[in-house]
């Protein structure tokens, strides 16, 4: 990740949570990250409780999709905020309109709140890989969320894809991730696919460049995987 690409991301999140006489002069979201419909795929209610595994441009989405009665966990993590402290307090200001969002910026290895009824980690599941994030123990981490969720509740992933059998050797130098070994990890936590999308596939990115390239940033090739706790 880049201090500018995180600066930008969550400064379109607080601009979605702002009201709305405040947001005049805010640029709309762009339509390339197909938020409405990512938030559809989640299948979120009114009144639950999601974990968001490095806040960003989805929280205030996903506050709107729970309501005044649900709860959404910004989870930055520590390593996070170690190198972009200022994510920290634009995830709080996200927050400061919307008082259901929680933030924490506790270690990736902190076990998650109890009772969830969805995770969603958006573009950074790759980076549980790279060094600057410990790297995490991915294995323990799905578990963890694993034990977080309600029995039925879903984990959802969404990344920038690698070209197919490359396993995690793009993660730090492309920051992109091979679609089948996400889907492998989830499952070998227990998890079941239940169902998976190709709104944020693009054909053209043949998955070879650097997701900060210009030729592709804001379209590149994303997976997105929906997998459920058995019930």
């Amino acid at each position: 990740m880049r201090n500018l690409a995180l600066s930008l991301m969550l400064a379109a999140s607080i601009a979605a949570a702002a009201p709305a006489s405040s947001q005049s002069a805010a640029p709309p979201l762009d339509l390339a990250w197909k938020v409405p419909e990512v938030i559809a795929f989640i299948g979120l209610k009114k009144g639950d409780k999601v974990a968001d595994i490095v806040g960003g441009r989805l929280t205030a989405s996903l506050a709107q999709a729970v309501g005044p009665s649900g709860k959404v966990y910004a989870v930055e993590t520590a390593e996070v905020v170690k190198i972009h402290p200022e994510v920290l307090g634009m995830m709080n200001s996200v927050a400061a309109q919307s008082p259901n969002v929680v933030v924490s910026d506790d270690p990736v290895a902190t076990a998650l709140p109890p009772g969830l009824d969805a995770v969603i980690i958006r573009q950074n599941y790759h980076d549980l890989y790279n060094k600057f994030m410990g790297p995490a123990d991915v294995p323990a981490f799905n578990k963890a969320v694993f034990a977080a969720l309600k029995p039925g509740g879903v984990y959802v992933v969404l990344d920038h894809a690698a070209a197919a059998g490359s396993g995690i050797s793009a993660t730090d130098t492309l920051h992109r991730i091979d679609p089948a070994r996400a889907k492998a990890d989830v499952l070998a936590a227990g998890f079941k696919l239940d169902a998976e999308s190709s709104i944020l596939a693009n054909q053209s990115d043949d998955r070879t460049k650097k997701v900060f390239d210009p030729a592709v940033r804001g379209h590149t090739d994303q997976f997105l995987y929906r997998f459920k706790k058995p019930k």
